[in-house]
């Protein structure tokens, strides 16, 4: 399994990006993914997860209302749409996906890791 993730860059606040997180190899439906993301200084938090199957959305309460995950089965692809932007949502944001449905916040319950993609959140 691979994991490829892009969409990031530079933004002022207020702004929105989609995040993409191309995923290859998956043989099965009974996966979830998640995003997460580190800020400088910081430790790995989780922001949102999906499963594959279903399309049960999850999300930390300090993107609920901003950050919406979605997911395009035909394209393998799972999306993180962010919306007014903040400069605390400056991070690295990494999907994971775990084999099995649950979506955990816990980052050492997930098998596979994309590269990250940097979202920088200006003032």
């Amino acid at each position: 399994v691979q994991l490829q993730a892009s969409g990031g860059g530079l933004v002022q606040a207020g702004d929105s990006l989609r995040l993409s997180c191309v995923v290859s190899g998956r043989t099965s439906n009974d996966v979830a993914m998640g995003w997460f993301r580190q800020a400088p200084g910081k430790e790995r938090e989780f922001v949102s997860g999906i499963r594959w199957s279903g399309g049960n959305t999850y999300y930390a309460d300090s993107v609920k209302g901003r950050f919406t995950v979605s997911k395009v089965s035909a394209k393998n692809t799972v999306y993180l749409q962010m919306n007014n932007l903040n400069t605390e949502d400056t991070a690295v944001y990494y999907c994971a996906l775990r084999w099995g449905s649950t979506v955990h916040r816990a980052e050492e319950r997930y098998n596979y890791w994309g590269q990250g993609t940097l979202v920088t959140v200006s003032s």
